[in-house]
């Protein structure tokens, strides 16, 4: 027996599909899909383990912000897995076959709510914080990841926005416990 949405969901879908629809289509032209899947791909983790690798060299303090984000980023991923895995929204291209073009795989069934620009965020927001220097390279890094989300069909906005959301409560709260 399959997992059923919130109702919620279901409204929403109607709300953002055509959106997503008219997003998804300008994946057509090759050099725009290529470049969303490259940040699909580095929003995967290679750009966020790069990252936090990286801390013991980019800082002073750097084995302690090594931990930090590491530890903040498990945290804000067994969340993220426990809040996806109960809600089980569909992706849109599983939603609307017909409709919205899929130029990734998927790497499960649900979309909600988008773990890679939760992380996208927690990072950028960490990297504000520590290392403000990154941010000219990071940021649109974040940016071009969240746009890849819903130009690659594989989330809904809201799915982003959420993300997005989560991401900067687990980097609000990070900051706050850890400095």
């Amino acid at each position: 027996m399959r997992p059923r949405p919130l109702v919620v969901f279901d409204r929403l879908d109607l709300l953002e599909w055509q959106f997503c629809q008219r997003v998804s289509r300008f994946s057509l032209f090759a050099p725009w899909r290529r470049t969303l899947q490259a940040a699909s791909h580095l929003g995967d983790w290679p750009a966020w383990v790069a990252l936090i690798a990286a801390q013991p060299w980019l800082q002073a303090d750097g084995s302690q912000r090594l931990v930090q984000y590491a530890l903040t980023a498990l945290i804000a991923i067994a969340v993220y897995r426990f809040i996806k895995t109960r809600l089980c929204r569909e992706r849109p291209f599983i939603t609307y076959r017909e409709g919205i073009l899929c130029s990734a795989p998927a790497r499960d069934r649900y979309s909600f709510p988008s773990g890679h620009t939760m992380h996208a965020m927690l990072f950028s927001l960490l990297v504000a914080a520590h290392t403000p220097w990154l941010l000219p390279v990071v940021l649109p890094l974040a940016v071009l990841i969240a746009i890849s989300r819903v130009g690659l069909g594989l989330h809904y906005v809201s799915d982003v926005i959420a993300g997005a959301l989560m991401g900067a409560g687990f980097a609000s709260l990070s900051l706050v416990v850890m400095g």
